[in-house]
């Protein structure tokens, strides 16, 4: 993993070392303060030979001539200061962190004339730079300088504002967030033959240091519960399954808790309803619900959310085996319905149906949210910018589509109703695993719903935001972490004190 640069936070102060970065507003407007570090007026000389407008995210860089204290100036470009959200301020440390991918020592100053810049401005902007840096290359031997995406070692960013002390403080909720995204790039991203479903369940183990409470249920647990539906998928693998269950107790005591339930096929060949061989490399981030989960209890241990949450991920791998179920075959789940299996590689519904009615059985949530990389049909549907988002309550889809929005982490509901409900009835068992060619998406969440009593759920989909996404201002990775700060936000806005 790329090493993490460090963040801290300033008052504005005359130059020392290192480069500079100043912001620039739409028509290249300076802050007065630009002058302290730019008393040459270099950086206005330059605009219009670079035909620089300062527009949001470009970028024009000086070396400075001799004799001064820092090697190079870089103005960024805002656009109009008064447009820019909380995500844009997550975009612009981005872009910055992107400017300044080799520089060892980094000044921000953050003053942009007739504008309030906030601490909570400041440390979005941090957790940008943050969230930019990250690059997965554990497992490359030769890390060719040159080459590398990774910052240099030891790279520090000085972040000069007249909020400092805001910064800081503001920053302190923001940083667990940014670890937890990390933590689910880093868990998506890892190989499949490194991650197992025990690896994965012993990554929920690690929260235990957070002040998570953590248990893991092994395949003899499972079995005594009567998860059927998940052991069938399991089968196939010489790697035996385990359910990872999380609790944060951070609200008041006896108080239901809001519960997150994600999909944790660490590899999903299809089964003997096998998938072809062109990218099924990219089915070791069948597991990015899971990681969404785990990187949200510890965004929200890690800044010690004033709320009561469980996460729950189901850990099995999807394999061809003698031992593999078959189309065709049946199975009880813990719910008691019976499952006809006609497509083996419909296996991530299949695990959920069992945790999910676990986690309503030992929890009674107040809430219950589950994420999953379910299906390739809410690709087709939304293209690879919005999570699918199904619910059998309005007023939880419009409080996940509200975070979706604050966060970037966007949702787009799509219908549920007894018309599909329908198209996954079985001849030959309570319910049949795939509903036919069309509405694949749909079905899939239909079949999801017949394992929710009366708890408010939502389902999102994530086949197309957690892995392969098109990368941003704030993430390069293969795996985005997609879900993270969607759900602390979720948390955040409708169920902390």
């Amino acid at each position: 993993m790329a090493p993490r640069p460090s963040v801290i936070f300033a008052r504005i102060a005359a130059p020392k070392r290192g480069s500079v970065v100043l912001l620039v507003a739409d028509g290249c407007v300076l802050a007065d303060s630009a002058s302290m570090f730019d008393s040459q007026d270099l950086l206005p000389r330059a605009f219009d030979v670079a035909e620089f407008t300062g527009s949001f995210g470009a970028a024009i860089e000086l070396i400075t001539p001799a004799g001064t204290n820092f090697d190079r100036m870089v103005g960024v470009g805002v656009g109009k200061p008064d447009k820019i959200e909380e995500y844009g301020w997550f975009r612009l440390g981005g872009a910055i962190a992107a400017q300044m991918r080799k520089a060892k020592d980094v000044t921000i100053v953050l003053d942009l004339p007739e504008t309030d810049i906030t601490g909570a401005d400041a440390a979005n902007l941090a957790g940008g730079i943050l969230l930019r840096a990250y690059t997965f290359d554990k497992y490359k031997s030769r890390k060719d300088a040159g080459d590398s995406k990774s910052p240099p070692k030891d790279q520090k960013f000085t972040i000069m504002l007249g909020a400092h002390a805001a910064a800081k403080k503001a920053f302190a909720a923001v940083e667990p967030i940014c670890d937890g995204v990390t933590l689910a790039r880093d868990v998506t991203n890892e190989p499949a033959n490194i991650l197992g479903p025990r690896e994965l369940g012993e990554k929920a183990k690690e929260l235990e240091k957070l002040g998570v409470a953590v248990k893991i249920l092994d395949e003899k647990a499972m079995r005594k519960l009567g998860m059927g539906a998940l052991l069938g998928v399991a089968q196939g693998s010489v790697r035996p399954p385990c359910v990872a269950v999380m609790e944060w107790r951070g609200g008041k005591k006896g108080d239901a808790p809001v519960a997150l339930v994600g999909k944790g096929v660490v590899f999903d060949t299809g089964g003997n309803s096998i998938k072809t061989a062109s990218g099924m490399e990219e089915m070791k981030g069948d597991m990015g619900g899971a990681s969404a989960v785990l990187g949200a209890m510890h965004a929200l241990a890690g800044r010690k959310a004033k709320a009561n949450v469980v996460g729950i991920i189901g850990c099995v791998e999807n394999m061809v085996d003698g031992n593999a179920q078959r189309p065709g075959d049946i199975v009880t789940s813990m719910s008691g319905q019976t499952i006809e299996v006609l497509n083996t590689d419909a296996e991530g519904r299949l695990v959920l149906a069992d945790v999910m009615w676990y986690c309503q059985q030992e929890f009674k949530p107040k809430v219950m949210i589950d994420l999953a990389t379910l299906t390739g049909a809410v690709i087709v549907a939304l293209g690879q910018h919005y999570a699918g988002l199904f619910s059998n309550d309005d007023s939880l889809a419009a409080q996940l589509g509200a975070a979706g929005q604050s966060t970037h982490e966007r949702c787009w509901r799509m219908p549920i109703g007894p018309e599909y409900d329908k198209l996954i009835d079985s001849k030959n068992a309570d319910v049949k695993n795939i509903g036919g060619r069309y509405g694949g998406a749909i079905t899939a969440a239909q079949f999801l719903q017949r394992f929710v009593k009366d708890t408010p759920w939502a389902h999102l989909d994530i086949a197309g935001t957690a892995m392969g996404a098109p990368s941003s201002e704030i993430n390069q990775s293969w795996a985005s972490g997609f879900g993270v700060r969607l759900l602390e936000r979720f948390v955040r806005d409708n169920h902390e004190a």
